[in-house]
């Protein structure tokens, strides 16, 4: 069998990261998982791992333990505990040699794949693995997620409408929660970016419920009122726009913006506060301090660049922390000669995903009144959506910070192993 190519995957098919150069494990792992997606072999100490993250958004990395690679695998699950917590990471070896498994132990990883097992209890083991994650819930409120655009055309509310309609689209497919957990449901898109209500446009919805109205009517905000006032998408998702007349704007303070921010986040899994091109640096700067996550997006054009590197120096004097933020590169080209990597570099950013040029398709989607990552959901781009989406489920999941409890069989098997390794050393 040929080593799987290393690129996006059909429509349907999950990704999976296997780091190791050996070909027989390779091919056992690319066998075991292939009903359920593609693995993308990288080298063991890879030093692209983040951009190949960063694109392909993947359910989950796998490392090999095996002894001569068990090192760098140690070294490889560190980097990615640091850079990439939310993402899951198993190791694989062979259960009758306890080095491997005593180095996958002590490195911390999630769960333990045995290659010298029947290839389906790899399937299991990931399935378990996945399941245990998606049951935790992270913390008492939703989740605000930031999307900063420095300038106008930079595919801001694009990609704000699509992570929506993505995310909210996940959310359905989810495990259903206990009601008594929470009263949060769904998406809401706060389509505060310019030009303005472009949003509405987009996922062709009006709306005669503004942000200002929103918050004029802070005190008396319930879920009724949010049902029967703002705008919903077909999909279920929820959108809040600028009001029609930006004078409006200044009769509200940012202070009040924010607490409305904050307001929702009892309503919703998630908010998309799209904020692509909003001038008033001050208001974004409030917003950012808000949010949970907070993603700059910027292109591969050097205006985009200059223009995202002042935006991100006006908050610095405004005492944002800059180290909080991520970097989406949109747009991307692999013919122009400027990589993510690099523009992450000079901005001094942490790359955190990055979406392909597809402004033929989107334009095409949006002329027919339609979102491409609902018409077609084999695109690049839609996949990369998918991809981006998928790693914030993950993280809003394990936002309590806790990690998963450790399945019982791998427990049990790492309490043998250890025990057969002591009495190894003992003799």
């Amino acid at each position: 069998m040929n080593a799987p190519r290393d690129s996006i995957p059909e429509t349907g098919a999950e990704t999976y990261l296997f780091a190791s150069s050996n070909g027989g494990h390779i091919t056992w792992l690319t066998d075991a998982l292939g009903r359920l997606g593609s693995v993308v072999v990288l080298a063991p100490d890879t030093k692209s791992i983040d951009e190949r993250i960063a694109l392909l958004g993947p359910v989950a990395v796998f490392l090999d333990f095996s002894p001569d690679q068990s090192d760098s695998a140690t070294q490889l699950h560190q980097r990615l505990k640091r850079d990439w917590p939310a993402l899951p990471v198993l190791a694989t070896g062979v259960s009758a040699e306890p080095r491997a498994m005593l180095a996958a132990l002590r490195a911390g990883v999630d769960d333990f794949i045995d290659m010298a097992a029947p290839a389906t209890d790899a399937v299991n083991t990931l399935r378990t693995l996945l399941e245990r994650r998606s049951t935790l819930q992270g913390g008492t409120r939703g989740t605000t997620l930031a999307l900063l655009g420095a300038r106008a055309g930079l595919g801001v509310t694009t990609l704000a409408a699509s992570l929506a309609l993505t995310l909210n689209d996940q959310l359905a497919q989810a495990p259903a929660r206990p009601q008594s957990r929470t009263a949060r449901h769904g998406v809401a898109l706060l389509d505060l970016g310019l030009p303005a209500r472009d949003g509405l446009l987009y996922l062709d919805t009006q709306s005669g419920f503004s942000f200002v109205d929103g918050v004029r009517n802070l005190r008396r905000l319930d879920q009724t009122l949010l049902h029967t006032a703002l705008a919903h998408h077909t999909s279920g998702v929820a959108v809040l726009p600028l009001p029609a007349s930006l004078t409006q704007v200044r009769e509200i303070s940012h202070a009040d913006s924010v607490a409305l921010i904050k307001r929702l986040t009892d309503f919703f899994d998630f908010q998309i506060a799209d904020l692509g091109g909003f001038s008033t640096v001050d208001f974004i700067a409030q917003t950012v301090r808000e949010a949970q996550h907070t993603w700059v997006v910027c292109d591969q054009s050097i205006g985009a660049i200059v223009s995202t590197a002042n935006l991100l120096k006006e908050l610095r004097t405004r005492g944002v922390e800059i180290e909080r933020l991520a970097l989406v590169v949109n747009k991307f080209d692999n013919h122009v000669g400027l990589s993510a990597r690099d523009i992450a570099e000079r901005l001094e950013l942490p790359l955190h995903h990055v979406l392909p040029a597809r402004s033929a398709p989107l334009l095409a989607a949006a002329s027919r009144g339609e979102m491409l990552v609902r018409t077609a959901r084999n695109d690049p781009y839609s996949q990369a959506v998918t991809g981006l989406a998928r790693s914030l489920h993950q993280e809003y999941m394990t936002a309590s910070g806790q990690p998963p409890a450790k399945d019982a069989r791998w427990v049990a098997l790492m309490s043998q192993v250890t025990g057969l390794w002591k009495s190894s050393n003992e003799s």
